[in-house]
């Protein structure tokens, strides 16, 4: 669990840095400008990373399985060899399923140089496009729609085996226990889900694009910010330790 946790840290370090610094030089005088090839890899940068989210939340969610149903294999089943390869897996898979998207995006001619975002998301540069596209939309929209669709379906698959297998244990400490493991991801899969779903997972409209920036700020700055205090206060272990660590330092106050 802590070394997937981990990846998803550094994957949310990462994430926020794509897009904060740039959106808050853009509140200074002529901070509101960026190169096009810039604005090519930031758009690249977000998705990579946006897509490698999804994916090890969805390995996360098997994670979580196998450690409420099937306990006593946890340790023969996740090994780390074979953590290491689904983290390999989470990035390859990423890298490739927005490759040719974001070659397609790249080789478009341009008539305008102004991003209605405070990032280079697909919609607003499309929407820059001199010629019709349509087909590129609809290839944003397919694949959206297999990515977040696909890995939804693997956490919710994994939790309705969870939550019947969490039924089946008879002490209500047991239950309380194999809940708590579950309900920090649950949350951070609820917000990450219900935000990008709205955004993506739907047909391109002008008028959207003002209601898509303020979803946005959601995905790109407020659940990265609290992912790292919804995985450890949520913690037992981490709890326990925190106070621990305050007892200490009143003592010796």
């Amino acid at each position: 669990m802590y070394f997937f946790l981990g990846n998803l840290s550094i994957s949310d370090i990462i994430f926020v840095n794509i897009t904060v610094p740039k959106m808050l030089q853009g509140f200074f005088p002529n901070g509101k400008t960026i190169s096009l090839l810039a604005c090519f890899v930031q758009s690249y940068l977000f998705f990579l990373v946006g897509v490698s989210s999804f994916l090890l939340l969805a390995v996360m969610s098997f994670d979580r399985y196998i450690a409420i149903c099937h306990p006593l294999h946890y340790s023969i089943i996740m090994h780390h060899k074979l953590c290491v390869r689904l983290i390999v897996g989470v990035w390859v898979g990423a890298f490739f399923s927005i490759l040719m998207l974001s070659i397609r995006i790249m080789r478009l001619p341009y008539c305008s140089g102004l991003v209605n975002h405070f990032f280079c998301d697909v919609i607003p540069l499309l929407m820059n496009s001199c010629i019709n596209t349509v087909s590129i939309q609809i290839q944003e929209l397919i694949t959206s729609s297999t990515v977040l669709l696909t890995s939804l379906l693997v956490t919710l698959v994994s939790y309705v085996k969870i939550v019947n297998a969490v039924f089946k244990i008879h002490s209500v400490e047991g239950r309380k226990k194999a809940f708590s493991t579950c309900s920090s991801h649950a949350l951070v899969v609820s917000l990450v889900y219900g935000s990008c779903i709205f955004t993506y997972v739907k047909p391109a409209y002008g008028q959207a694009i003002d209601y898509d920036k303020k979803v946005a700020i959601l995905t790109t700055v407020i659940v990265p910010f609290l992912n790292p205090y919804i995985y450890t206060l949520r913690n037992q272990k981490v709890r326990q330790i925190l106070k621990e660590h305050i007892k200490g330092l009143s003592n010796f106050i």
